[in-house]
């Protein structure tokens, strides 16, 4: 009898997609061995969302050694500081796979990968968007290592077309797209009453790149004095402080929330905002919709592969239009009166339990 390999996930245990993943093939797999691989478990002012349960195995341990808060010169050091101990990191790789021969390495997201790659052993790799969509056209050096690491594994995995494309346009590698899921189960227990959803909220990270500038803008042009709720996984400190002068005290700047709170927050939601300069397949856009909330993005290519259950909630802005935010908000109110039921496509599309359970059965071997 061939004996199952031991799935390790390699990642920051401080990231919310990647420990969701990590769970998700244990709770799927359970008759084999799966752990998580790390070298970030907090610092910077994240929250430690490790549970007794998770089986945890460590690298070299870099928490300490990072600034207490999320700022531009935070960001800077620690990609400065993961440089400068990835020797360390290699080293200890190659250890962990000379002890776990029979284990198959999935890094995940880009600089996991580039590691694995140094270290010289095989590994699936799973970038996230903008490390395809955006990095590589900023920096030369940067477009050489994301290469090499995408090169190197054994197989990529996206959860778009668009970066399929990206990555075959930089790599030329054929990468498999896997529909970031979503967890239907627990959140079909915080849905509410359609009339019940009266909050605006703001879902994407706190940075330059998902112009919260824009939509505080937009709502200091409404006609009609509206409140936001701000929640974002991170942030970049002299951004948020500047954009925080704009913020008013109606408005709630909430920050991280664990996911029950959050599941909240966005079940009592009328309209949720996320319009970023680029994106990939976000999850906690699909989150907003499967509870029940009209969601005002931005054009992206991930809103042509959705079921039409979806498409119906989703408003689509024009930023030049100094209006939108109050078109917004007219289209989420017609829309609200009709509760959201999934359809069977769209479960089966989005349903986390399925397409990591599709992903492991073809990566996993």
């Amino acid at each position: 009898m061939t004996i199952k390999k031991h799935i390790v996930i390699i990642g920051g245990a401080r990231d919310y997609h990647v420990m969701d993943w990590y769970r998700t093939v244990r709770s799927l797999e359970n008759n084999r061995n799966v752990s998580i691989l790390t070298d970030l478990i907090g610092g910077e002012g994240f929250e430690i969302i490790l549970n007794h349960d998770d089986v945890v195995e460590k690298l070299f341990i870099i928490d300490r050694f990072l600034f207490s808060s999320q700022s531009k010169y935070g960001n800077i050091w620690r990609n400065f500081f993961k440089l400068l101990v990835l020797p360390i990191q290699i080293l200890l790789l190659k250890k962990y796979v000379r002890k776990n021969p029979n284990s198959v390495l999935h890094a995940q997201p880009m600089y996991y990968m580039f590691l694995c790659s140094l270290a010289n052993v095989e590994f699936i790799g799973t970038p996230q968007g903008s490390e395809v969509l955006v990095r590589p056209m900023r920096s030369k050096l940067y477009r050489i290592f994301a290469r090499k690491a995408l090169q190197s594994a054994k197989h990529v995995t996206v959860d778009s077309q668009s970066m399929r494309k990206g990555i075959f346009e930089l790599s030329g590698v054929n990468a498999i797209v896997i529909q970031n899921g979503i967890d239907v189960d627990e959140i079909s227990k915080y849905r509410t009453l359609e009339n019940n959803k009266t909050k605006v909220c703001s879902i994407r990270g706190f940075t330059s790149l998902y112009r919260i500038n824009k939509i505080i803008s937009a709502r200091d042009e409404s006609e009609n004095s509206t409140a936001i709720s701000f929640i974002y996984p991170f942030y970049e400190e002299n951004y948020r402080k500047e954009v925080e002068l704009n913020i008013t005290k109606e408005d709630e700047n909430l920050g991280r929330l664990n996911k029950a709170d959050m599941y909240d927050l966005l079940s009592s939601s009328l309209l949720v905002i996320s319009i970023p300069r680029s994106d990939s397949s976000p999850r906690s856009v699909y989150e907003s919709i499967f509870l029940g909330a009209c969601v005002a993005v931005t054009y992206n290519t991930w809103i042509e592969a959705l079921p039409k259950c979806m498409k119906e909630r989703i408003f689509i802005v024009e930023l030049d239009d100094i209006k939108w935010f109050d078109k917004a908000m007219s289209y989420a109110v017609k829309v609200a009166k009709i509760p959201y039921n999934p359809s069977y496509e769209a479960v089966e599309m989005f349903d986390q339990s399925k397409t990591i359970k599709n992903a492991a059965d073809k990566l996993y071997k």
